[in-house]
């Protein structure tokens, strides 16, 4: 299996990337820096042994993803360095043509608003369908702490999507 192998989880990437920057130049970048990096450490990558072709691809994607995941950890902490963030009182418009593009738009901001340990594990077994095993595994975490995350994450979607305020509290990850 060679590096060209890669190309064809691209389109996973660049919609995972998306979900978890929020952002179509950032997703790119992501996806960018992620191909390069893999480019760069391409020797460290070795298919299971014995893997029939569609398992050494999967593998692939899950080193892939996970390549994904430590730079896009390294960057979001690098900016929240660097950052505050406001939240704008948007008021609802009083007539809707397009209700389901609003609630896009509203899981699109809800989603933004999680914490990037919340979101990472939301999106990998919600929107990319892996395990908990498999998602454990990508984010370099026990089987234990994903399902603690992902419980988290869904009970705080499901309050912003009932249209609750986000706590003003920042809380810390500790190690």
């Amino acid at each position: 299996m060679n590096i060209n192998s890669a190309l064809a989880h691209i389109p996973r990437l660049r919609r995972y990337a998306r979900a978890l920057a929020g952002d179509a130049a950032l997703a790119d970048d992501l996806v960018q820096d992620t191909l390069e990096r893999a480019c760069q450490k391409w020797a460290l990558w070795h298919p299971p042994a014995a893997a029939t072709a569609e398992e050494a691809q999967k593998a692939l994607l899950s080193w892939l993803l996970t390549v994904m995941h430590n730079l896009y950890a390294n960057q979001w902490q690098q900016a929240a360095r660097h950052r505050t963030v406001e939240l704008d009182d948007a008021q609802d418009p009083s007539h809707d043509p397009m209700p389901k593009l609003a609630l896009q738009l509203d899981l699109e901001r809800a989603l933004g608003l999680l914490s990037p340990q919340a979101r990472e594990v939301l999106l990998l077994i919600g929107m990319e369908q892996f395990s908990y095993s498999e998602a454990a595994q990508m984010l370099g975490v026990p089987v234990g702490t994903v399902m603690s995350r992902l419980s988290r994450a869904r009970e705080q979607l499901r309050r912003l999507m009932d249209g609750e305020r986000p706590a003003s509290a920042v809380l810390r990850a500790v190690k």
